[in-house]
Formats: C-alpha cells, sequence, structure tokens
C-alpha cells in the first residue's frame, strides 16, 4: 500500500458505537469510509448517507466481498465477533474488532491465529488503550513517577432504566461484565499485569446475565477494586494509587482528555484533549501498522488482547456466569 494512499473503511453493524466511530473517520484526514453494511438494507443506506459514504451493503458478506475495502470495522454483538473477524481476515481484509473480542478465550485465540494465517491486520478495539491523556499517565506510572503501585479503583457504571435484548440476552453476550466490564479489568491488567487470584460477586437479570458485577484483583504486593453495573451510576474516575503519590483520572476515566497527580498534597492537573470522542486515535493506530505491513500493534498487541480475554473468562466462572 502507497503510505500517501488513504485507507478504506468498512462498517458492519451500523448501531450507535459505529456512528460514534464513523465521525471520527471524518476527522482523519488519511480515512475514507467506503462501505458499510447491515442486514437491513434501508439502515444501511441511511447510515450511508449520513457519513457521506459511497456503498452500502444488505449483507455483511457483500462488504467482505467488495475488493476496494482495505480493513473492517466490526460493531456487530459479541456472539458475532469471532465468526465476523475471521470471515473478513478469509476474505482479505484487515480487522478492528469491538471489544470484548469474543464470548471465550479459545474463540479469541482463533481470532488471532486467523491474522497470523492469512497475514492480515488484527486489533481489538479498544480505543481507551490509545487516548493521549492514558498514553501519558501509563508512560509517567511505568516511569516510577507515583512510586509502586499498591493500589487501583475503576468503575464503569451508570444507570439504564430501558436494558434492551443485546443487554439481556445471554445468546448476544449480555450482561455487565463482558459489556462494560472490561474496561476497568483493561485498566488493571496493562497497570498491574495478570492477577494471582481474582474474586467475584454479581447480582443477576432474570434472563441469568449480570446487572452489575464487583471484583477485587489480587496481585503479589497489589489489589485492585472494580466495578461494572448497568442499573446505577458511579462517578466514572479511577485512582491508581502508589508509594509516592497518586493519579486521578477524570471522568469519564475510558475516554477521559485530564487526569492529576497528587504528591504531598499537592496536586498537578493535566489535560491533554482528544480528536472526537477518542476513537480517531486507535483508528490512526490501525493505518500506522497497516503501512508498516504489521498484523498488530505494539501498544495493544494480540498478547495483550488473549491476556484480558483470559482474565476475563476468569471472572466469569468465578460468577458462573454462562452463554447459550
Amino acid at each position: 500500500m502507497n503510505k500517501d494512499q488513504k485507507i478504506k473503511w468498512g462498517i458492519i453493524g451500523l448501531g450507535n458505537i459505529a456512528s460514534q466511530f464513523a465521525s471520527d473517520l471524518e476527522l482523519i484526514e488519511e480515512a475514507e469510509l467506503y462501505a458499510v453494511a447491515s442486514r437491513d438494507i434501508v439502515k444501511a443506506n441511511e447510515f450511508a448517507k449520513k457519513y457521506n459514504c459511497d456503498k452500502f451493503y444488505g449483507s455483511y458478506n457483500d462488504l467482505f466481498l467488495d475488493e476496494s475495502v482495505d480493513i473492517v470495522y466490526i460493531a456487530t454483538p459479541h456472539d458475532s465477533h469471532a465468526a465476523l473477524s475471521i470471515r473478513a481476515m478469509e476474505n482479505g481484509k484487515h480487522v478492528l474488532c469491538e471489544k470484548p473480542l469474543s464470548l471465550s478465550y479459545q474463540d479469541a485465540v482463533q481470532m488471532t491465529e486467523a491474522s497470523k494465517k492469512y497475514n492480515k491486520f488484527f486489533m481489538e478495539a479498544f480505543w481507551t488503550r490509545f487516548i493521549p491523556s492514558i498514553q501519558d499517565l501509563l508512560s509517567k506510572v511505568k516511569s516510577g513517577e507515583i512510586g509502586s503501585v499498591k493500589y487501583l479503583k475503576a468503575d464503569f457504571a451508570y444507570y439504564n432504566n430501558e436494558l434492551g435484548i443485546r443487554l439481556t440476552d445471554k445468546k448476544l453476550g449480555g450482561g455487565a461484565l463482558y459489556d462494560i466490564g472490561v474496561y476497568p479489568l483493561f485498566l488493571s491488567y496493562i497497570i498491574l499485569g495478570i492477577p494471582e487470584e481474582i474474586v467475584a460477586k454479581s447480582i443477576y437479570h432474570t434472563t441469568g446475565v449480570d446487572l452489575q458485577t464487583t471484583m477485587i484483583l489480587q496481585y503479589q504486593a497489589a489489589q485492585a477494586v472494580l466495578h461494572a453495573g448497568l442499573v446505577s451510576a458511579s462517578d466514572m474516575k479511577a485512582t491508581i494509587s502508589g508509594t509516592r503519590g497518586r493519579i486521578d483520572i477524570d471522568s469519564p476515566w475510558f475516554m477521559t482528555d485530564g487526569y492529576s497527580i497528587i504528591e504531598n498534597e499537592q496536586e498537578e492537573k493535566f489535560n491533554i484533549p482528544n480528536i472526537g470522542r477518542g476513537f480517531a486515535h486507535e483508528a490512526m493506530e490501525c493505518h500506522a501498522c497497516i503501512k508498516n505491513n504489521q498484523i498488530e500493534s505494539k501498544l495493544w498487541s494480540h498478547q495483550n488482547s488473549l491476556e484480558l480475554s483470559n482474565i476475563v473468562e476468569r471472572v466469569k466462572n468465578q460468577i458462573g456466569l454462562t452463554f447459550d
């Protein structure tokens, strides 16, 4: 691929997050939203008109067969991620797949193996990893600015009085853990690594999915207290506490544009604005990797996704969650 050539995106699954992603693509000069697909052709047509997109399809497979599409953003419900990602790579497409990668660790392994088999770039769409403020504070943690991290707290919870089918249906991978619990688990993983032990408890919907889940992750010399919920709101802040000071991440922490370092009762604030809502940063990472002929990102690698998937599965087993 010519390094100055625009990268042509296809999007399948045209819900709310796909709309936000498409809006951010418009802010990137080297990106072009070229094709979209939905099982509802009318919806695909409306989405294409809204985002000035050339092509629209009433079938995901038709988009995969379009030779002009370079990379596919998969924003369908969780249960279809694995099959659709693999099919896209089989058809010669690079893939950015929404989190969680899949509903099982084994499926996640198959997805990364497909990337290697077909030599196509593949990344989990963990946009938080690429948010400038997050990258900046992670570098400060790594350099020891707050000392050795001993405690981490992160919530992702909101009140939803109309839980739709996607969030309550077991078959679709509904529930708090897989929809939003992956975010606090990501933060703990990226800072503290793989926990030695996990204790988790949930409150359930009548369908059997978790409405809220609270987790304690035990490390050799640190602990993380994490929460995800669909039935009550939290402040959406996160705290990373070390032996020399702490970092408070501004709300909502997973898409933040700022944070504070508190040391010896002195607070220093940092603000780094996002491009758009923040999805642009992961898209630009995809572009850089594709143009460098990489099949994975160094910032959020296949191994990172697999290790996080394994942690999520450990929580799933701990709370007794199963998917139909």
